[in-house]
């Protein structure tokens, strides 16, 4: 590793508040949670992405523990859903500018819909490298919080723009129009395309809204965040 690249990483870890830990273990880590599979590389990110997905989702309870332990268990599972989402993930990544760390191969380089599932992912990986480091979530924590924080008041500021489905569901079923129901198709077969599935939502056999996401649950949340935008809290749709 050139002191060009040392630089880079040595940044990012000073972006994310830890430069306390720079260690040469540490940039090691940092190194392969930034290179992607693409990249061509045998020493890649994939198997710190796989830790740093339990790690965060851990982190994320003892956040919720620490922080809203008023929140009943189903509150706080569909509060932790959001903090660590794929969508989530990306906008901490863009935030970090891990971008300009990355080691991607041509394909991925040339690929604009993968770069927020590329960006997601990196920033699970990094995720990873900490804690393989450390061994500890304390320096995730000290981390994320700050960013959570903001999401969480978000969240449960506006409910209904992030947990579409439960909402709409209430709605629905409070006025008497049963469950809602969700038509969704494949669109596109590009990975990591925003606009891969559209997912219509209809109550009472009528439509309400259509949604697009990566995934078919991606697009049906969407969906339901557009329809509940539009009608929950109003009176029944005719």
């Amino acid at each position: 590793m050139d002191q060009a690249r040392r630089d880079s990483l040595k940044s990012l870890i000073k972006r994310l508040g830890l430069e306390d830990m720079d260690s040469p273990s540490l940039l090691l880590e940092v190194e392969r949670a930034m290179t992607h599979t693409s990249s061509g590389r045998t020493d890649h990110n994939e198997r710190l992405e796989f830790l740093g997905d339990a790690v965060l989702r851990l982190a994320a309870t003892l956040y919720l523990d620490r922080h809203h332990p008023g929140l009943t268990v189903g509150d706080s599972s569909s509060l932790r859903a959001q903090l660590v989402s794929d969508r989530w993930l990306a906008e901490l990544g863009e935030a970090i500018d891990i971008e300009s760390c990355l080691i991607l191969g041509v394909k991925a380089l040339g690929d604009a819909a993968a770069r927020t599932t590329i960006r997601a992912d990196a920033t699970e990986a990094l995720i990873g490298a900490l804690y393989k480091v450390s061994g500890s979530l304390e320096p995730i924590l000290g981390w994320l919080t700050p960013h959570w924080q903001r999401t969480s008041a978000d969240v449960l500021a506006a409910p209904h723009r992030f947990n579409g489905k439960t909402t709409l569901q209430e709605w629905s079923q409070g006025q008497g129009l049963g469950l809602p129901e969700y038509s969704t198709e494949e669109r596109s077969q590009v990975h990591g395309d925003p606009q891969r599935f559209r997912s219509t939502v209809r109550v009472a056999s009528k439509v309400l809204a259509e949604g697009h996401g990566r995934s078919r649950k991606e697009a049906e949340q969407n969906a339901a965040i557009a329809a509940a935008q539009t009608f929950a809290g109003n009176a029944a749709p005719h």
